[in-house]
């Protein structure tokens, strides 16, 4: 479930948790307790050598909200190349702006569900 993740990391998600953006807070509040979408997440996960925003572990879906340095071209590869790395694992990555959840997280949330929606659709399908 943590795909090798260091104690460093494991530390990291902890103050990662602790310090929380107001939107991770808002959507952590929809996504708790299996609350709005029926599948259990965690947050600030630690995943091989990164942390996850929010990590659901039944499906393998993470979601990363990004702030405004994500906006920067250097950020922007080292987030494509580990979405890259988790999708290697199995790993389903979708990702909002910090925007997208202050403004409208009603149409996240729909989206998140999309996606959950897709995955297990893809798990209860027979091998061919």
């Amino acid at each position: 479930m943590f795909f090798g993740a260091s104690p460093d990391l494991f530390e990291k998600a902890r103050a990662l948790r602790r310090s929380e953006t107001e939107a991770e807070y808002d959507l952590w509040q929809k996504l708790r307790n299996r609350k709005q979408i029926g599948l259990k997440f965690r947050r600030q996960h630690p995943l091989n050598q990164f942390v996850a925003d929010f990590y659901c572990h039944e499906i393998k879906l993470v979601v990363e909200l990004d702030g405004g340095i994500h906006n920067e071209s250097t950020q922007q590869e080292r987030d494509e190349g580990r979405t890259e790395m988790l999708r290697q694992q199995g790993i389903t990555v979708v990702r909002f702006s910090n925007e997208d959840i202050l403004y409208d997280l009603q149409k996240s949330l729909k989206k998140i569900k999309d996606v959950a929606s897709g995955i297990k659709k893809q798990l209860s399908e027979p091998a061919r």
